[in-house]
């Protein structure tokens, strides 16, 4: 027993060990049932919006329903520049676009053709443009 006692090795420790096991166990899960309740029984609460009240008359707008390309080519002694657009979705003849340059409105073009693939050319109205601005309706 006296090597034992040497190296450190409690023979008759661990009477107390298990209840406190036990209760520190209990008193985790119990924390983990009331920490899981509360996060499931609330909801997020959205604040109203002031002075913004949705119609059923008022154009809901998506994605899918925005004319957006972008310059390929700008001309700037002709002013007129080569839009890119996707095949499935091109502007009108006639059709006036905006010009953003990293999301702030720069200028305007009128499309005028002629079309050739997924490009068209349009003339610059007003502001300016440079190759890679972004053209769209709204």
């Amino acid at each position: 027993m006296d090597g034992f006692a040497q190296i450190g090795i409690d023979l008759c420790g661990g009477r107390g060990f298990a209840p406190v096991m036990r209760l520190t166990t209990h008193l985790f899960l119990l924390a983990l049932v009331v920490a899981v309740a509360g996060c499931a029984s609330s909801k997020p609460e959205f604040a109203e919006v002031p002075g913004i009240v949705p119609t059923p008359d008022q154009p809901v707008v998506k994605s899918s329903d925005l004319l957006a390309g972008k310059i390929a080519s700008y001309n700037a002694i002709g002013r007129f520049a080569v839009l890119n657009f996707p095949v499935t979705r091109m502007p009108a003849v006639g059709q006036k676009l905006s010009v953003y340059r990293e999301g702030l409105k720069v200028g305007e073009v009128k499309v005028t053709g002629p079309q050739k693939d997924d490009n068209i050319v349009a003339d610059l109205v007003t502001g300016e443009a440079r190759n890679g601005d972004a053209v769209r309706d709204r």
